[in-house]
């Protein structure tokens, strides 16, 4: 079997290298005279200074995904980019409210609303604070810049390990509108998409963007033959630009979204003899039927509303972010995976009511001067309502419980960095950021049983508040080497808030805040260009020291697994990453990524009366393979009368990966490889493209989670088996 996984790995790269493909390859270059031009990459600019320049010459380690290439995918949700960035990843649950991000092997796993994600998701400068706000489908987004290691000197909202930075299109001058439509099969997948916009007067601009989506699933529920494991979402985009003069401009965005998504785990093994008795269904690591008496789904909403200023002050630029964001989200979970009623259930439902605010306030100095700076101020104020029932029953004994909680945190900063020009060929780079954090919660739990019954314990309340502060900052040295090499070397101190453990089953043991969680990262990098700008090459080297870790780790009540969010000592990540792309020719691209990521836990503080494995020092950290790599190819084959044919062909593979923290065999991730591609057919100048795609040409089954306990389960992912699709666009 490893031969024949061998082979199709060596097969499926050799076929990348020999298929041509699509959209990435750079449209026929002109030069000032009307002559054609010698073909070059297109310059790809971000805002990871939160100034727009170069990606080349930012000295900062960050990926960039184009918007356009992501639709043309067929990838509509932050969770299915993480395929194409190695240094990223995802983990994903039955509740959107469990997920979270990875970068570097840094993330946080936590259902409680009383600790900060490690990767911040930022979305048209406004940061999503809950990680679950995040896994909304994606709307009209320009580019995606996955920014790696500390990113407090710049950012809102203190981002430890890393940021997901979002930018959305701007809006045309002229008026442009489009119809999108897609169908994939294996689950009847259909997805529409309609936007608009364009010049209202002569000083304003606006477009709108709606989307719906559906999916019936991959996955069986043979307790009534239904398909579950898919969605049912829509969502609208809508952005005002006024430009009342030049040296003012105001953009108000406004966005809405909801949806039902019908994820579940479904087993691939068990001890508990009740379950292998009762179940039903042929247990394995592929298997995708589920028999339950309980619909597990989830019910989402996402809103809010941002106003940024920009204010041109002679060569100086004001830039104020106003922001407000709600989001809902109810739960149901039959976390028992029987059909079994009235003798077994373990079933649950919770509701969360979060709003945020928040307030930035940037001032970037002028460029070309000796002190280039950018300074700023953030205020951000969240509060997280949640009700959680859970129905546990045991040889037809029922036992109800509720929890109402909830958590306060507002967080308070001043931060910027300053790039010193010492000479043309070389900058120093100072930042520095001060955070004070305060946290406070509320828990209540009722319970019908006085005893500790399975995965319920007795009624219990408690309260608490907490506040700390911490310094954060960077200090570096980017040299040019030549004109088309520059090099940076940084040191970066992360810093990230005090927590809460706040859930359902919270105890006494649960009362002590966590302590802050800091990091120190060192990193050299070289960015390249060559070959007539045909060629980049960006590599960076890190290693990054985190103390004082926060952490889940797991203990057992009755038959069922917790989790403890705790400080669980220290952990590091080092590695190596390289990003590339080369424009062969002018119809041909090749792009790619390349990551080893070696994050392991130094010392783990096993805390007191936990059950879980302790003898970890060594082990991987949770989600993050050590090898990952993404290659691409695109190829434009012109057929004249404005014609063209669009091939593309994308290949990611990764390592073996651990999910669970206390290295549960049977929450190993073997090492697997994902192929696709397209073929398609355009006219640009009429407006039109169809597209055909086919995604796991190898059909090879993987799990992006493995949950463990008395069974084994998995989530199934979308690409869990090929599947093909159909893609259909008219702009006009």
């Amino acid at each position: 079997m490893k031969s024949v996984t061998n082979a199709l790995h060596r097969g499926a790269m050799l076929g990348l290298l020999c298929v041509p493909a699509v959209q990435a390859a750079t449209v026929d270059n002109v030069d000032d005279a009307g002559t054609q031009a010698a073909p070059a990459l297109k310059t790809v600019t971000v805002t990871a200074t939160r100034r727009e320049e170069s990606l080349q010459k930012v000295p900062v380690a960050v990926t960039v995904v184009d918007g356009e290439q992501l639709e043309r995918e067929g990838r509509a949700s932050i969770s299915s980019i993480v395929q194409e960035i190695p240094t990223l990843n995802y983990r994903t649950s039955a509740s959107n409210k469990d997920s979270s991000l990875f970068v570097r092997g840094i993330g946080t796993i936590s259902t409680s609303p009383g600790v900060e994600p490690s990767v911040a998701t930022v979305i048209d400068g406004v940061v999503y604070a809950r990680p679950g706000q995040s896994t909304l489908d994606l709307l009209d987004v320009d580019r995606i810049e996955v920014l790696r290691g500390p990113q407090g000197t710049l950012f809102g909202k203190n981002a430890s390990a890393g940021v997901l930075n979002i930018t959305s299109r701007d809006i045309s001058d002229e008026t442009h509108g489009y119809v999108d439509y897609s169908h994939f099969g294996g689950g009847n997948e259909n997805r529409l998409r309609f936007g608009i916009g364009g010049r209202l007067t002569d000083t304003l601009k606006g477009s709108l963007i709606t989307s719906l989506g559906k999916y019936d699933g991959n996955v069986e529920n043979i307790a009534n033959g239904h398909d579950v494991n898919g969605y049912d979402r829509k969502g609208v985009r809508g952005k005002l630009q006024f430009e009342p003069n030049d040296a003012l401009k105001l953009t108000l965005i406004g966005d809405y979204s909801d949806g039902e998504n019908s994820n579940v785990s479904t087993l691939t093994g068990t001890t508990n003899a009740n379950v292998a008795s009762n179940i039903g269904i042929v247990l394995s690591d592929h298997n995708r039927k589920i028999n339950s008496d309980y619909k597990t789904y989830v019910e989402d909403t996402n809103k809010g509303l941002s106003l940024q200023a920009d204010w041109s002050l002679a060569d100086y630029t004001l830039t104020s972010i106003t922001a407000w964001r709600g989001w809902d989200n109810t739960q149901y979970q039959d976390n028992d995976n029987l059909a079994d009623l009235p003798r077994t259930a373990l079933h649950d439902k919770g509701t969360v009511d979060f709003n945020q605010y928040s307030q930035e306030l940037r001032l970037a100095s002028p460029k070309g001067q000796f002190a280039e700076y950018v300074l700023g101020t953030y205020l951000f104020h969240g509060k997280s309502e949640e009700v959680y029932r859970r129905l546990s029953v045991n040889s037809s004994v029922a036992t109800n419980a509720r929890a109402d909680y909830s958590s306060t945190n507002d967080s308070y900063a001043v931060f910027g960095e300053s790039t010193f020009n010492l000479r043309s060929d070389l900058r120093a780079i100072f930042g520095l950021r001060w955070t004070l954090d305060q946290i406070e919660y509320d828990h209540r739990r009722v319970s019908t049983s006085a005893t500790a019954v399975n995965a319920i314990r007795p009624s219990y309340a408690s309260s608490g508040s907490h506040q700390d502060s911490g310094v954060s900052g960077r200090l570096g040295l980017q040299y040019d080497i030549n004109d088309n090499l520059s090099s940076y070397v940084t040191y970066s101190r992360g810093y990230k808030g005090p927590a809460y453990n706040v859930y359902f089953n919270m105890q006494a043991a649960d009362l002590e805040p966590l302590d802050p969680e800091t990091s120190d990262t060192y990193e050299i990098g070289l960015k390249s260009t060559a070959w007539n700008n045909r060629l980049t090459a960006n590599l960076a080297v890190f290693h990054s020291t985190y103390d004082d870790y926060q952490a889940n780790v797991y203990d057992v009540l009755g038959t069922s697994v917790i989790t403890r969010l705790v400080n669980a000592g220290t952990v590091s990540s080092k590695g190596v990453e390289l990003d590339y792309a080369l424009q062969v020719t002018r119809q041909l691209k090749l792009s790619g990524a390349l990551a080893y990521t070696h994050a392991r836990i130094d010392e783990f503080a096993c805390p007191s009366g936990s059950a879980a494995n302790c003898n970890v020092n060594g082990k991987p950290l949770p989600f993050t393979p050590d090898w990952k790599s993404y290659v691409r190819a695109d190829y434009s084959i012109p057929l004249g009368n404005g014609w063209d044919v669009e091939l593309s062909t994308d290949y990611n593979w990764q390592s073996e990966v651990q999910y669970n923290i206390d290295q549960t065999e049977s929450t190993k991730q073997g090492a697997f490889g994902i192929w696709n591609a397209s073929v398609a057919l355009a006219d640009y100048n009429q407006g039109w493209r169809v597209a055909l795609l086919a995604k796991n040409l190898t059909d090879k089954s993987y799990s992006p989670s493995l949950g463990s306990g008395t069974s084994t389960s998995r989530l199934v992912p979308r690409d869990d088996e090929r599947y093909f699709g159909v893609q259909v666009r008219k702009d006009f």
